[in-house]
């Protein structure tokens, strides 16, 4: 039996407090009273709640972007697994959506996140560290305007199928990364 690491139960105490509370009003005493934990255990872990959320961002799409090219999983599977654990997750999402501003916004750091993503594939494939320009662009471009309409997909009262959106994201690839992602 795999035990839960501090850091899981104080993501699922953040998680559980979002569900009722915005997070821009949650507290680290809220997080770690929730959970029966001290502020100095949390502060061990994480140097606030923007960088909780980023970790628990992290956690599950990692787990989608490490089955990339196993068994046939492509970047596709990927966006239908992650659009499948926002939708599973919706109330926390929006709520990651509207309480967090700035640069600390959630919307900012999946972004970061998901260029740096793209950006591992590309240099995995070119067995390379550095990537042209014009292609760094094309990854950032698409991943800020992907985020975007996730952003809007999420905030929709009648969104789109998991299915729908993904195909809509695969579809607005770039050419010049379509052999990165879609192989």
């Amino acid at each position: 039996m795999k035990r839960k690491t501090t850091k899981e139960i104080l993501a699922e105490s953040f998680k559980e407090l979002s569900q009722t509370k915005p997070i821009s009003k949650i507290t680290i005493a809220d997080i770690t009273e929730n959970c029966s934990m001290t502020s100095p255990t949390f502060y061990r872990h994480f140097k606030d709640k923007y960088d909780l959320i980023a970790w628990i961002y992290v956690q599950e799409a990692q787990k989608n972007v490490d089955k990339i090219g196993y068994d046939g999983y492509l970047w596709k599977d990927t966006l239908l697994d992650g659009l499948r654990y926002y939708a599973a997750n919706h109330k926390y999402m929006v709520n990651a959506l509207k309480h967090t501003s700035g640069r600390d916004s959630f919307i900012n750091q999946m972004t970061k996140m998901n260029i740096g993503y793209i950006m591992d594939e590309v240099r995995k494939k070119n067995e390379t560290k550095s990537i042209p320009e014009d292609l760094t662009a094309l990854i950032k471009i698409y991943c800020y305007g992907t985020g975007q309409y996730l952003c809007e997909w999420l905030m929709d009262s009648k969104p789109a199928s998991c299915e729908e959106v993904a195909a809509a994201m695969e579809a607005c690839i770039p050419e010049k990364l379509k052999p990165y992602l879609c192989q």
